[in-house]
């Protein structure tokens, strides 16, 4: 097991210094550099959309930022589209691109960045904007046999009361196959599971033998308009959404709306409420890598060892309720800090029941690894090349356990983070059981950082004063359990929301499961599934 620490935020001055100069140098007068704001560090406005593909590459590419994810904002008369890259280190750039509302096709940078594929092919659904030389467009969030084509649910010219036309089977539809040896076939599987799989996920499987030549996922079954419903509500009924739409992950995507909403009213939370945010959200982690370990034990029939780590995950499900008022951390986060305070013999209680999880967890690690069987199934399987990861930007414990060193906790602190000693565990594998180890290490990181906070947490209040009476737009972020998660938020004048936008985590690493399953046997493919670990609830927001 490696570790790895990432520069803290503002270390990397040298970095975004060369970044500046050499944007100059290679692009002159075809964009305009604009001062930090709004979360970003930097923002490039271009003046022709022809070279956005080009910028983008040079920001990925070449100067080693890692792709954020795409916001797309329909104004009055205008598009507003936000690409967001991380430089580690530094801070987040943004690249603007500003165009007329009757334009209907902008240049795709898939060719370029590959992890903008999802992004692309989702703001083609919900917006009907047309990437030009995108590989493959519609079918993708809204599915035929329920959304007509060219609906465009996200358009503010969209109504949810306005009667939509009857659907009609297409009797001619076929799912677009690329196997065509012969004696092959294509193998449904989903999108209902019997058994640990709760959410509605499909998967196209292609072969001509015993292995998966090809393999699509296909999500967005209970696709629920979370970022339409939150238009023109007030900041703190978004909330609401922003921390239910995934409850495993609640914490930290509360955590991230929270942050975009306190960069708009220009409040900062109190100490006090900076370190308890950092102690829920390891605890969110401590509690997810266990349901997550007892998932990928339960994949290879490992009865006794699932229900071990099943009974961890549900003693800390425990704990987090009689803690916070809430097993998965419910009704915490507000913007200006927390809704509640929590005094000292309730920390020093919540110590003894991580302290007795995190030793649980090593007991069954050293199990575990005595297991030849267990091993046997998670050792080069579901492998995902360093090269591969990087290209797919492949974040969390997925991205790190395949010598992906991005943790937005070190890469750019938030709440705190800087303040505390914590290692991120780094594998280069790839495979099944790399991740597991980073699964079970980042757990003991977690219940390191919980004691620290403990051992530090200063007195004072919890919460601050805050309102937003004023327009404005934010970037908020925080490492969720299972990586990056970013939240965009744009408010009007009278404070209600005008644009809400969540990039999770499993959204950009669904992306790259398919490289992981292919060349592998078919009873390897549950295996791979669990140790990814991903969520489709994230995508169906």
């Amino acid at each position: 097991m490696a570790s790895y620490s990432s520069p803290s935020a503002g270390s990397n001055v040298a970095g975004l210094t060369d970044l500046t100069t050499t944007l100059e140098e290679r692009f002159g007068k075809e964009i305009t550099k604009g001062t930090a704001d709004s979360g970003f560090i930097l923002t490039v406005s271009l003046t022709q959309p022809s070279i956005l593909p080009a910028l983008c590459r040079f920001l990925f590419w070449e100067n080693g930022c890692l792709f954020g994810g795409i916001v797309a904002e329909e104004q009055p008369a205008r598009w507003q589209m936000h690409y967001a890259f991380l430089l580690p280190g530094a801070g987040w750039v943004k690249v603007d691109l500003s165009l007329p509302i009757e334009t209907t096709v902008l240049p795709s940078i898939v060719a370029d960045v590959h992890a903008a594929d999802w992004h692309e092919r989702e703001i083609e659904d919900l917006f009907g904007i047309h990437f030009e030389n995108h590989p493959r467009l519609g079918d993708f969030v809204l599915h035929d046999q329920t959304w007509h084509e060219g609906i465009d649910p996200m358009r503010k010219s969209f109504s949810p009361s306005r009667p939509q036309l009857e659907l009609k089977e297409d009797l001619e539809w076929k799912p677009l196959l690329v196997v065509s040896e012969p004696g092959s076939f294509a193998m449904p599987v989903g999108p209902v599971y019997e058994g640990g799989v709760g959410e509605s996920l499909h998967f196209l499987l292609e072969t001509v033998g015993e292995d998966v030549i090809r393999a699509v996922p296909r999500l967005f079954y209970n696709y629920r308009a979370v970022e339409k419903i939150a238009e023109g509500r007030t900041v703190t009924d978004a909330l609401l959404l922003a921390e239910r739409f995934a409850a495993t992950s609640a914490f930290a995507h509360s955590l991230a709306y929270c942050r975009a909403a306190e960069s708009i009213a220009g409040v900062e939370a109190p100490p006090r409420a900076v370190a308890l945010r950092v102690l829920l959200a390891e605890l969110e982690r401590l509690r997810h890598h266990a349901g997550a370990i007892a998932a990928i034990c339960e994949s290879t029939a490992l009865a006794v060892s699932a229900a071990q780590a099943s009974i961890i995950e549900e003693n800390l499900l425990r704990a987090s309720c009689a803690f916070a008022g809430h097993r998965y951390l419910f009704g915490l986060n507000t913007p200006g800090g927390l809704n509640r305070d929590f005094g000292t013999e309730q920390c020093r209680t919540l110590l003894t029941a991580v302290d007795k999880a995190e030793s649980d967890l090593r007991t069954l690690e050293k199990r575990l690894r005595l297991s030849s069987s267990f091993l046997d199934r998670l050792e080069d399987v579901g492998v995902v090349t360093g090269e591969s990861a990087r290209d797919l930007n492949l974040v969390g414990p997925i991205g790190r356990a395949s010598a992906q060193h991005c943790d937005l906790r070190a890469a750019c602190p938030y709440s705190g983070y800087e303040r505390y000693a914590f290692e991120i565990p780094l594998e280069t594998e790839g495979d099944g059981y790399a991740r597991l180890r980073v699964l079970l290490a980042e757990a003991t990181q977690s219940a390191r950082l919980i004691h620290q906070v403990v051992d530090s947490l200063e007195d004072g209040p919890v919460h601050v004063p805050w309102s937003v009476n004023h327009a404005g737009a934010a970037l908020g972020w925080a490492e969720a359990p299972r990586g990056a998660a970013l939240h965009w938020l744009r408010v009007n004048d009278s404070g209600a929301v005008e644009r809400y936008r969540a990039v999770t985590p499993s959204f950009n690493n669904w992306l790259g499961f398919h490289v992981a399953a292919e060349n592998f046997a078919f009873q390897d493919f549950p295996i791979i599934l669990a140790t990814f670990g991903l969520s489709a609830t994230e995508c169906d927001r």
